[in-house]
């Protein structure tokens, strides 16, 4: 059965807690076998879908015999080297952005980055980055939450759109609802005007995702939002995405992480592979709105889901 540690003590286990994983000076030296503790801890960052993902992952590994608990840190900076030190055992995270970041914390901030839209280029760097931390990432499934752009739908139908290309050939001008940072960030407005040729005539600093950025299109003051793959209130605000058919986004797919001194026996890898086979964008989605509109617990949500999927005995 597993249980949530709260936020106060999580922080203390990460000061307190003992060191189990690869010292800093025996990185790249991990030849100790694979360990396969009864009893694990499920790192949550502290958002739904992270929420939601931990939930997933403690109630798999319950069912394969595992006793969980579910601890919230949403800092990364605290929760990926208590994931190195065995304090953490199971952490949902996104493959491209793990990758770039392991690559920052390895070579410094200005390294270039080693994800991108390419999975399997973005696995291989992440696996090479994870290794000597002690680290083993386990294989990704379908699902994906990375930036995505929408537009009303009145918008799209008006203008026949389905797709950033179309957008793109179309020729409209498009001011963008987006965070501060996409003037500069080149998967984003520079992005979208190098890649689709999107005339993008300004950037409105609104947020990603929020909900002055979303009204600001449905009311057609901007025509277009920075959102995520995965953004479960887009219906609400009559918005649909546009598919980024030229694959601009870096390949953010949902990938568990877990220490391999503890967690990186065969018997975690097949619990979770099973979400690998079944999860997918649109499901995280859902769950994400039964969580944030229908105000349903992350654990409950969870729970049907697998239960739907015939992963769990109900």
């Amino acid at each position: 059965m597993n249980r949530r540690t709260p936020l106060a003590a999580a922080v203390l286990l990460l000061a307190t807690g003992c060191a189990t994983g690869p010292s800093l000076e025996n990185q790249g030296q991990v030849t100790a076998p694979p360990g396969d503790s009864r009893q694990l801890t499920v790192g949550s960052a502290g958002f739904t879908e992270s929420d939601l993902l931990a939930q997933m992952y403690a109630q798999l590994l319950n069912q394969a015999g595992y006793r969980t608990s579910i601890i919230t840190v949403a800092n990364r900076e605290l929760y990926e080297p208590a994931l190195e030190s065995g304090q953490i055992d199971v952490v949902p995270e996104y493959a491209a952005t793990f990758a770039d970041w392991l690559n920052a914390k390895a070579n410094g901030p200005d390294a270039p980055p080693v994800g991108s839209p390419n999975l399997d280029a973005t696995m291989k760097a992440l696996r090479r980055l994870a290794t000597p931390r002690g680290l083993t990432v386990l294989n990704p499934g379908r699902a994906v939450d990375q930036n995505a752009f929408a537009v009303s739908a009145s918008y799209a139908r008006r203008h026949h759109l389905k797709t950033l290309s179309d957008l793109g050939r179309s020729g409209l001008k498009v001011r963008l609802a987006a965070g501060d940072e996409c003037v500069q960030r080149p998967y984003c407005a520079p992005g979208l005007r190098k890649v689709y040729g999107i005339d993008i005539t300004a950037v409105d600093p609104k947020g990603v995702g929020t909900t002055q950025a979303k009204r600001a299109v449905q009311s057609g003051q901007d025509q277009m939002v920075l959102t995520t793959t995965t953004d479960a209130t887009l219906g609400e605000f009559g918005l649909v995405l546009l598919a980024d058919d030229k694959h601009l986004q870096n390949a953010d797919y949902v990938v568990p992480v877990v220490n391999r001194a503890r967690a990186g026996a065969p018997g975690v890898t097949k619990a979770l592979d099973k979400l690998n086979a079944v999860l997918t964008t649109a499901d995280l989605a859902a769950m994400n709105q039964q969580v944030d509109s229908w105000r349903r617990l992350p654990a409950d949500v969870a729970r049907t889901y697998l239960e739907d999927k015939g992963l769990l005995l109900k």
